[in-house]
C-alpha cells in the first residue's frame, strides 16, 4: 500500500474559492453562531470537500495508470478518514475563528491566519494517521505502526515538499470553509438586526397610533364642560343628560383608543354622539344631517378618523360669522372606494388657513395605517361650504394586527 510521500498534486481546484485572499474581510467583530447551525454548515461543507478530495484524486489517479503502475494517492478510505478526523479540529477552529472576530483587522488578521496554519499543517498527518489506524503502513509490530511509518515518512526526499503542498491546499479549503460560516453569521445577525429594528418600529408605530387615537382637543373638553355648568342652574335634567351623554364620548374615546379599526356604524355612532352634544352647546345655530344606520356599507374603518374632522368642521364652521352653521356627514363606495365626506357651513368669503392639528391627525393616520391606498382632501366645496373627503379601500374585514404600521393596504 502506499505511504502518505506518495500522495502528490493533492491540490483540489473544485474546493479552491476565487478571491480567497479577502474572505475575511468584511467579517464583523463579534458575529456568532450557536454550536448546532455551525456543527451544520461545518459537516455539510466537509462532506463536500471530502468527497471531492476522493473524485478528484480517483480521476487523476485513473489517468496516472496508464503511465505508472505505482499507485498515485492515498486509497480513498484513507482519505475518507482523514476527513473524518479533521472534522473537530476544524470545528473547533471556526469556532474561534468566529468568537475572535476581525476588528482590528492587522491583530485578529494574523491570530485568524495563525489558526488557520495550525489546522493546515496538522492535515497530512492526520492522513499518515488514518492510514495507521487501518493498517495500511508496512510494518512488523503491530503497535509499532505509527513510529515506523514516521520515520519512513521523515526518510523520504519529497516529504517536506509535500507537506507543504497538503497544508497550503488544506489552507485554500479551511479558508473557503470560514467564509462560508462567516457569511452565514453575519447574514444571521443582520436578519436578527433587522427583525429587533422592525419590532421597535411596529410598537413605535402602535405607540403613535394610541396618540393620535387618544387625540380629543383639550378645548372641546373645556367648551362641554363649560357648558355642562351652564344648564345645571337654569335645567339641571339637561345637565345630567349631558354629562350621561360627555361620559359615554369618553368611554367610546377609551375604547377605540385600543382598536386600530372600528366598524363604520360604530365610528358614526361616536360621531353622533359627539355632534349631538354639540348642538346642544348651540341649539339656535347648529344642524346636523347624519347618514342613517341601516343604509351604511360593512366596512370598517381606521378608530376615530372622522372625530378631528367633525370637531374642525364645529370649530371652524362656527367661526368668523354668526349665522346658521351646517354640518352633513355622508358616506359613499365609489369605484370601489369608501368616500367618507365632512361638509359645514362657512361664511361667505372666508379664507383656509394654516392646516391644523386635527387634519396633520388624520393624514398622519391614514399614511401609517394605509399608506398611500388612502388619501385626505380639505377645500371649498363651495363660496359657502367647506369639505373634508377621505377615500381609502373599502375594508370589509379589518387588516391583520401585523399590517398596522405598513407602507400600504390593498383593497380585500
Amino acid at each position: 500500500m502506499p505511504s502518505p510521500s506518495t500522495d502528490r498534486h493533492t491540490n483540489d481546484p473544485a474546493a479552491a474559492p476565487a478571491g480567497d485572499a479577502s474572505w475575511g474581510q468584511h467579517n464583523p467583530a463579534g458575529a456568532t453562531l450557536g454550536l448546532r447551525p455551525l456543527a451544520a454548515i461545518t459537516g455539510l461543507f466537509w462532506l463536500y470537500a471530502s468527497v471531492s478530495a476522493v473524485l478528484y484524486a480517483y480521476g487523476l489517479g485513473a489517468g496516472m495508470a496508464t503511465l505508472t503502475a505505482e499507485p498515485f494517492f492515498a486509497d480513498w478510505t484513507a482519505r475518507m478518514l482523514q476527513y473524518a478526523l479533521l472534522f473537530l479540529p476544524l470545528l473547533g477552529c471556526y469556532r474561534l475563528s468566529l468568537g475572535w472576530g476581525w476588528r482590528p483587522t492587522l491583530g485578529r488578521g494574523a491570530v485568524q491566519l495563525a489558526l488557520g496554519v495550525a489546522f493546515a499543517v496538522i492535515a497530512y498527518p492526520m492522513l499518515f494517521a488514518a492510514q495507521g489506524l487501518l493498517g495500511q503502513l508496512e510494518h512488523e509490530e503491530p503497535m509499532g505502526a505509527m513510529a515506523q511509518g514516521t520515520a519512513k515518512l521523515l526518510a523520504e526526499p519529497h516529504f517536506f515538499q509535500t507537506w507543504l503542498a497538503s497544508a497550503t491546499d488544506f489552507l485554500v479549503r479551511y479558508g473557503f470553509g470560514l467564509a462560508l460560516v462567516t457569511g452565514f453569521a453575519t447574514y444571521k445577525q443582520f436578519r436578527d438586526a433587522e427583525m429587533r429594528a422592525s419590532a421597535l418600529q411596529r410598537q413605535w408605530s402602535e405607540a403613535r397610533l394610541a396618540a393620535l387615537r387618544m387625540q380629543l382637543s383639550p378645548h372641546t373638553l373645556f367648551n362641554l364642560l363649560t357648558t355642562i355648568r351652564g344648564h345645571i342652574t337654569w335645567d339641571p335634567p339637561a345637565a345630567q343628560e349631558m354629562v350621561v351623554q360627555l361620559a359615554d364620548l369618553l368611554r367610546r374615546l377609551l375604547n377605540a383608543g385600543e382598536r386600530d379599526y372600528s366598524r363604520l356604524a360604530d365610528e358614526l355612532q361616536f360621531v353622533q354622539l359627539y355632534l349631538e352634544l354639540q348642538r346642544r352647546r348651540f341649539p339656535d345655530r347648529l344642524t346636523l344631517a347624519l347618514p342613517e344606520a341601516g343604509g351604511l356599507p360593512p366596512a370598517w374603518v381606521p378608530s376615530l378618523i372622522l372625530q378631528p374632522l367633525v370637531e374642525n368642521a364645529v370649530a371652524h364652521g362656527m367661526a368668523g360669522h354668526v349665522g346658521p352653521v351646517r354640518v352633513e356627514v355622508s358616506v359613499a363606495v365609489e369605484d370601489g372606494e369608501l368616500c367618507l365626506r365632512v361638509i359645514n357651513s362657512v361664511a361667505a368669503g372666508a379664507v383656509a388657513g394654516d392646516e391644523g392639528i386635527g387634519l396633520r391627525n388624520v393624514r398622519e393616520r391614514l399614511a401609517v395605517q394605509l399608506g398611500s391606498a388612502a388619501a385626505l382632501t380639505v377645500g371649498h366645496a363651495s363660496e359657502t361650504q367647506w369639505l373634508a373627503e377621505i377615500r381609502m379601500p373599502l375594508l370589509r374585514e379589518p387588516p391583520a394586527p401585523a399590517a398596522t404600521g405598513q407602507a400600504s393596504v390593498g383593497t380585500p
